[in-house]
């Protein structure tokens, strides 16, 4: 098992969690960040971090959002989506959209 970044990181993009990673294993794309299955080490470190409560230990992930196991292991690999070890900014408008649903349609591969 590994953990799985979900849908509430669409547009939000906190960095809080990958500051606290001791394997480095989040990927960032244009707007969320993924993490690689094949580096995580189920530490669950990064649970707590996100202020958005949008990263789960992949059996504890919710059922409309399973999709997401997907989504993370096939962005950790896609091109473009690079490595993320220092926390930056969120994106400008986080706080609007930290609390909106259904976002997958604003997902930017």
């Amino acid at each position: 098992m590994t953990h799985v970044v979900s849908e509430a990181c669409i547009r939000c993009k906190y960095t809080d969690c990958v500051d606290v990673c001791p394997v480095d294993c989040f990927r960032e794309g244009p707007n969320m960040l993924v993490i690689d299955p094949d580096e995580c080490i189920d530490c669950a470190v990064c649970i707590p971090e996100c202020p958005v409560n949008a990263i789960y230990a992949e059996e504890d992930l919710p059922a409309n959002q399973i999709a997401f196991i997907k989504i993370n292991a096939e962005l950790a690999l896609a091109d473009g989506w690079k490595s993320i070890t220092k926390r930056k900014p969120a994106l400008p408008d986080a706080e609007e959209w930290k609390d909106k649903t259904d976002k997958v349609g604003e997902l930017v591969r």
